[in-house]
C-alpha cells in the first residue's frame, strides 16, 4: 500500500479594519497585482494578485464602443455644461475569492466570460465561475510541478486553456472537467536543459511560447509537435501576441525590444525599440496587431499605431502613461486602459486618440518670442482669461510624448502646421515632416490616472517571538503590528517603525519548541500546523490570561497545537456529536427491534473459560472471570499529552507492573519506569538512564524499597516474574513493550522447562483477543476513519449487551485541559496535502471557523486521521519526550550533595521542568521529609536558590529556557543550589548528615537507611 501523503492544517489570522484599514471599500488586494482581464459585456474588471486573491470590480463604464467619439464641429468651449455636470464613473468592489495560497501570476477569461482561469505559484491552475452555483470558491483543474507563470486561450468561447510553467511543461486543460488534454515538454529535443515558459499565446492552429532561453517556439496545439522556432532575442521573452490569421507573431523581451515575426518567412521582420527598459507586457485587440499597447519595467505604457503604413517604422508610438513601478500587465477596453503593478492598487487611464494632430516642436524663433514676451511691460491676463488647453477642439499630442518606434526610424509628425504662417512643412507628404533630432526627455500624455482602484496594506515581513505565541509583522505601509497566534487577532500597533527596533521591546527570555510555521507571502498572516511538530510546544496554565477562572492542577501545562485545533474546529466537533447521537439512537432502535426475534435466554456471545495452571475451572459459571479478559496493561489513559506529563520531581520506586492494580498515567518507556539494569557511563558507575523527574506512581512502602529487582526469591510474589499464561490471566500489568514483543524467559527463572525464542508480532496481533470480524473491518485513512472506529466499537457493545446503554465514544478535551478560545469566525481554515510528485502542496479544503461544521462531509473525507483522533478522542500522536541533561551540585559545599557515594550527580528531565521542581528535588534529598508536612512550612523554592553561571535562576524558568538563554553552550548544564538564608538552621542542621548508601530498585536510584 502506498504511503499516504503528509497533510497539514493552516489557518489565517483574522484581519480587522483597525489592522489593515481600507477606506470605503470592503475588499481588495493586499499585495501587488499580476493579472488583469476585462469583461466588456458586463463592464467588470478581474484582477489576480500576489496575495492569491482574485477580485471582481464593477466599472460603471460603457466598454462596447471601441472607437473614439467624433467631435461636434459646432461645439464651443464656452458652451454651458449640462445641469448637474457629467457623471464621473467610479469603480466599486464586486466580489473576491481566495483562490490560491501563493502569487497569482496570470488570469484569463474563457467560455464566454463565464469562467476565469488563474495560474499560480502554488503550482495549481484553477477556474472560478462567479456566476455558477459554487461562486464562492475556485476549483483546481490541473497541477504543474513548479510555478505556473502564464495562460493562453484560443478564443473567448473555447472550452480549453493552455498553461506554461517553470517545470518546462505546457499543459492543455479541459474546462469541462476532462482534466489534462495534452502535455508538451519544452526543450526536450534540444541539448539545452532549459525550457521554462514565461509567455504563451494561442490562435487557431498555432501556439507560441517563450522563456529565459530567448527562443520563441511554435507548436501545434492538437498534436503537441513543434512547428518551428525563432531565434533573435537576447533575453527572456516575457509576452507574445498572435494575429488573427496566425501568420504574424509579436514578442516582447527583457532585452528592451519588441519583435515582429513572419511565420511564413520564418524570420524577424521588424525590431521595435521604443522602450528603454525590459518590456513586460503586450496587449492588442486589433485583428492584425496594427494597434498595440506595451509596458516596461520602468513603468512606461506606450501605444503604437501602424495602420495605413507600409513600413512599421512610419507608424506612431506615444507614451501614454508613466507608473511608479514596473507594469506587469496591461488591458484595454473601450476608451480606457488599466495597469497592474507591484502596488495593490489598479490605475485606470484614458486612452489616446492617435488620429489627432501632434504639437510641433518649438522653433528657435518661438523661443526668442517667448523671451521677449517674458520681459514685456504689459500685464499678464488674469488666470481665468488664459486660453484653455487640452480641450476637445485644440487638444494635440505633445511632441515630448512621441516615441521613436525603432532605431532606424525618424520621428514622423503627422498633420503639423506652422503656428506662424499656417503653411504646412515640406516633406515626403504634404501633411508630414521628418524630425531627425531626438525629442529628449519623454513626457507621458497623461500625468495622472483617471481613477485609482485602491488596494489594502498587506503584510510583507514577520518575526516570531521567543514565546512562540506572538508574532511581529510589518505591512506595506510600514506599520508594525503584534499578533496573538492563539487568538488569531492583533493585540498592539506600534505605528510606522522599523521591525528590528520593536522586536527587543516585546521579546521575552523564553525557549519554547517550534510548533507552527508562519507565512506572510500572501499579505496575510498564515499559521501552518503539521502532525510531526504541532504538538511539541507547551505552556504552563498559570501563565494563561483567561476571561473565566478555571481551576488547574499544580504545574499543569497546555499543549499549544492541541489547544488551537480544538477551537478552530469547534463547530465541527459539535456537528459530529449531533451525528453521533443520531447514529446511536438509530442503532439502538434497530437493536431493540431485532431483539424481539431472539429466542428467550439465548446467549449473546460465546464464553470461553480461562485456562489455569491446574486445568479448567468451572465452579462459577456466572463469574465474569471466565470470560476472555481484554488486556488493559494496567494503564488508564486520561486526557493528557502523552510523554509530557510531569508528576513528582524526585526519583521514585516503580512498583512491579505485573502485580496488582496499578493506576499509571502513561505506558512505560525505556526512559520512564521500565526495568533497567544499572549501567556504567563515562561519568559514573552504576546508574540508570531513567528520567528523575518523570511521572511515576507513589513510592511503595519502605519494606519493599530496599529490595533489589535482581532478587528472584520465589517467596516474594511481587518480585517473581509471572509466566505468560499467568500474565494473560490477570490481564493487567503488561507494558506496551512487552505486549508488542512477547518474550519467554530462560529456564533459570523457573518459568518453563522449555525455552522459547522471542517472537516478534506485528501490530495487528495486538487485537488477536478480539473477534475475527473486527479484524476484517477496514477503516478509511482519513478523518472519517475515526468515526468508523467509534461506530465499530458501538457494534461490539451492542453485540455484547443488546439491551444495555450505549455511551458516546466521542470525548473531546475539556475546558480544564484546553481553556475556551474564541477565534474570529471568519478566520480561514485550510487543509492541505503535500504532493511530492508535483513539488508542492495542494488545497484539499478551504473554509472558515464559522463554516467547518457545515462542511463536515467534506472535512471527513479530506482531513487527516490524526486530526480526527485529536478532536473526537482527545488523542495526540505519540512522540518521545525531549529531555535536558544537567549536573546538580551544592554551591561551595555548604549543603549536602545529592550525588551517590561514587559522586555521580548527573540527571535528566523534561525540557519544560521548572527550576522550583529541581529545588523540591534537592530539598527531599538533603533532609528527611516529615510524615505529616507542616502546611505553614516554607516551600523549597522559598529557602533554596538555584544558580547557573553565577546567575540566579528564576523559579518559573524551564530547563529549555535555562539552557538556551543562560547556559548558552553545549554539554550538560551545571547547576548549583544553596540556601538563601531564610532558614538559618538548614546549614547547621545538615552539617553532618547520616550516611546514605544508594541501591537500585526497579531501575531507579533510591535510599536505604
Amino acid at each position: 500500500m502506498a504511503r499516504k501523503a503528509r497533510q497539514r492544517i493552516s489557518y489565517g489570522a483574522a484581519c480587522t479594519a483597525t489592522v489593515l484599514p481600507l477606506a470605503n471599500s470592503p475588499g481588495g488586494h493586499r499585495l501587488g497585482v499580476n493579472g488583469l482581464a476585462v469583461d466588456s459585456d458586463r463592464s467588470i474588471l478581474y484582477s489576480g494578485g500576489r496575495d492569491g486573491v482574485i477580485c471582481a470590480w464593477d466599472l460603471d463604464l460603457d466598454l462596447k464602443n471601441d472607437d473614439f467619439r467624433p467631435q461636434n464641429p459646432f461645439s464651443s468651449p464656452d458652451d454651458p455644461k449640462p445641469a448637474g455636470g457629467a457623471k464621473k464613473a467610479t469603480s466599486s468592489f464586486r466580489s473576491q475569492v481566495q483562490a490560491h495560497t501563493h502569487w497569482v501570476n496570470d488570469i484569463i477569461l474563457a467560455q464566454s466570460n463565464t469562467a476565469l482561469v488563474s495560474a499560480s505559484s502554488d503550482i495549481t491552475v484553477k477556474v472560478w465561475r462567479p456566476y455558477g452555483e459554487d461562486g464562492q470558491s475556485a476549483t483546481t483543474i490541473g497541477l504543474h510541478s513548479d510555478y505556473v507563470k502564464c495562460l493562453a486561450s484560443p478564443g473567448p468561447h473555447s472550452d480549453w486553456v493552455a498553461s506554461g510553467g517553470l517545470d518546462h511543461k505546457i499543459r492543455l486543460w479541459d474546462l469541462n472537467g476532462g482534466g489534462e488534454k495534452l502535455q508538451i515538454a519544452v526543450g526536450e529535443d534540444e541539448s539545452s536543459a532549459k525550457g521554462s515558459v514565461y509567455a504563451l499565446s494561442v490562435r487557431g492552429s498555432i501556439m507560441a511560447s517563450g522563456g529565459p532561453e530567448s527562443i520563441v517556439r511554435l507548436w501545434d496545439p492538437k498534436t503537441g509537435k513543434r512547428i518551428t522556432k525563432f531565434v533573435g532575442h537576447t533575453d527572456n521573452v516575457r509576452d507574445i501576441l498572435i494575429n488573427q490569421d496566425g501568420d504574424t507573431i509579436m514578442t516582447a523581451s527583457s532585452d528592451q525590444t519588441i519583435k515582429v515575426w513572419s511565420v511564413a518567412a520564418g524570420r524577424c521582420m521588424h525590431t521595435l525599440t521604443m522602450h528603454n527598459d525590459s518590456v513586460w507586457s503586450l496587449y492588442s485587440d486589433h485583428p492584425q496587431l496594427s494597434v498595440f499597447y506595451s509596458s516596461d519595467r520602468s513603468g512606461m505604457v506606450a501605444k503604437t499605431d501602424v495602420r495605413g503604413n507600409s513600413d512599421m517604422d512610419e507608424g506612431l508610438s506615444i507614451a501614454v502613461a508613466q507608473e511608479h513601478e514596473g507594469v506587469d500587465k496591461i488591458v484595454v477596453a473601450g476608451n480606457y486602459l488599466w495597469t497592474a503593478t507591484s502596488s495593490s492598487s489598479i490605475n485606470r487611464w484614458k486612452d489616446v486618440d492617435t488620429s489627432i494632430e501632434i504639437q510641433a516642436p518649438e522653433s528657435p524663433r518661438q523661443n526668442r518670442m517667448a523671451s521677449l514676451a517674458s520681459i514685456s511691460k504689459l500685464p499678464s491676463p488674469p488666470p481665468d482669461e488664459e486660453p484653455k488647453k487640452n480641450t476637445e477642439q485644440n487638444k494635440k499630442i505633445p511632441f515630448a510624448s512621441v516615441l521613436r518606434i525603432s532605431n532606424t526610424a525618424p520621428i514622423t509628425i503627422s498633420k503639423v502646421r506652422d503656428s506662424e504662417t499656417g503653411a504646412a512643412f515640406s516633406g515626403r507628404k504634404p501633411s508630414e515632416t521628418i524630425i531627425e533630432t531626438d525629442p529628449g526627455i519623454i513626457l507621458p500624455y497623461h500625468s495622472l490616472p483617471e481613477e485609482t482602484i485602491e488596494g489594502q496594506n498587506g503584510l510583507i515581513k514577520h518575526v516570531m517571538l521567543n514565546d512562540r505565541k506572538r508574532v511581529l509583522t510589518l505591512d506595506t505601509a510600514g506599520e508594525v503590528m503584534l499578533w496573538d497566534l492563539l487568538k488569531g487577532v492583533p493585540v498592539q500597533s506600534f505605528g510606522k517603525r522599523h521591525l528590528e527596533d520593536v522586536t527587543p521591546e516585546v521579546n521575552t527570555m523564553e525557549s519554547v519548541a517550534n510548533w507552527c510555521g508562519v507565512d506572510t507571502r500572501t499579505g496575510r498572516l498564515a499559521v501552518i500546523l503539521e502532525e510531526n511538530y504541532c504538538f511539541d510546544a507547551e505552556m504552563y496554565a498559570d501563565e494563561v490570561t483567561l476571561d473565566e477562572s478555571i481551576t488547574f492542577r499544580e504545574d499543569q501545562r497546555i499543549n499549544l497545537g492541541k489547544w488551537i485545533l480544538r477551537y478552530l474546529f469547534g463547530s465541527l466537533i459539535e456537528e459530529e456529536i449531533k451525528r453521533d447521537e443520531a447514529y446511536r439512537a438509530s442503532i439502538l432502535a434497530t437493536a431493540r427491534h431485532s431483539s424481539g426475534f431472539r429466542r428467550e435466554n439465548a446467549p449473546h456471545l460465546l464464553q470461553l473459560p480461562v485456562k489455569e495452571a491446574n486445568g479448567w475451572q468451572q465452579e462459577h459459571d456466572n463469574d465474569a472471570s471466565v470470560i476472555t479478559p481484554k488486556p488493559t496493561n494496567g494503564f488508564h489513559y486520561p486526557a493528557t499529552t502523552p510523554g509530557l506529563a510531569i508528576g513528582v520531581a524526585t526519583p521514585a520506586i516503580l512498583p512491579p507492573i505485573h502485580g496488582t492494580n496499578v493506576q499509571n498515567h502513561l505506558p512505560s518507556t525505556a526512559e520512564e519506569g521500565s526495568h533497567l539494569e544499572p549501567t556504567k557511563s563515562h561519568m559514573s558507575n552504576p546508574r540508570t538512564s531513567g528520567d528523575y523527574f518523570s511521572s511515576a506512581p507513589p513510592p511503595p512502602p519502605p519494606a519493599a524499597a530496599g529490595k533489589s529487582n535482581e532478587t528472584t526469591n520465589p517467596a516474594e510474589p511481587e518480585a517473581t516474574p509471572q509466566s505468560p499464561t499467568e500474565h494473560d490471566k490477570d490481564g493487567k500489568g503488561s507494558s506496551l513493550f512487552g505486549k508488542k514483543f512477547r518474550m519467554n524467559f530462560p529456564k533459570k527463572l523457573g518459568r518453563s522447562s522449555v525455552e522459547v525464542k522471542p517472537v516478534v508480532v506485528d501490530d495487528k496481533s495486538e487485537e488477536s483477543d478480539k473477534s475475527s470480524e473486527k479484524e476484517d473491518k477496514i477503516v478509511e485513512d482519513n478523518f472519517y476513519g475515526i468515526m468508523q472506529k467509534i461506530r465499530n466499537d458501538y457494534d461490539e457493545q451492542l453485540l455484547a449487551n443488546p439491551g444495555g446503554p450505549l455511551p458516546t465514544g466521542i470525548s473531546p478535551s475539556l475546558p480544564n485541559e484546553t481553556p475556551v478560545l474564541n477565534p474570529p469566525p471568519f478566520t480561514t481554515v485550510i487543509i492541505q496535502e503535500d504532493r511530492p510528485d508535483s513539488g508542492g502542496v495542494a488545497d484539499l479544503y478551504r473554509g472558515t471557523v464559522n463554516s467547518v461544521g457545515k462542511d463536515a462531509d467534506v472535512i471527513e473525507k479530506t482531513a487527516p486521521m490524526w486530526l480526527g483522533d485529536l478532536l473526537l478522542r482527545n488523542q495526540t500522536p505519540y512522540k518521545d519526550t525531549v529531555k535536558v541533561s544537567f549536573i546538580l551540585q551544592p554551591s561551595q559545599d555548604l549543603l549536602p550533595s545529592i550525588a551517590s557515594t561514587d559522586g555521580n550527580s548527573r540527571l535528566n528531565a523534561n525540557r519544560m521542568l521548572r527550576a522550583k521542581k529541581i529545588l523540591a528535588y534537592v530539598a527531599e534529598r538533603i533532609e528527611p521529609q516529615p510524615e505529616q508536612p507542616d502546611p505553614d512550612a516554607l516551600k523549597p523554592e522559598e529557602y533554596l536558590d538555584l544558580y547557573c553561571h553565577d546567575q540566579l535562576v528564576p523559579h518559573t524558568m524551564t530547563l529549555a529556557t535555562l539552557r538556551a538563554h543562560v547556559w548558552k553552550t553545549g554539554g550538560d548544564v551545571i547547576l548549583y543550589y544553596k540556601s538563601n538564608g531564610r532558614r538559618p538552621d538548614l546549614e547547621s542542621k545538615l552539617a553532618n548528615p547520616p550516611a546514605v548508601e544508594p541501591v537500585v530498585s526497579n531501575g531507579v536510584p533510591t535510599e536505604q537507611s
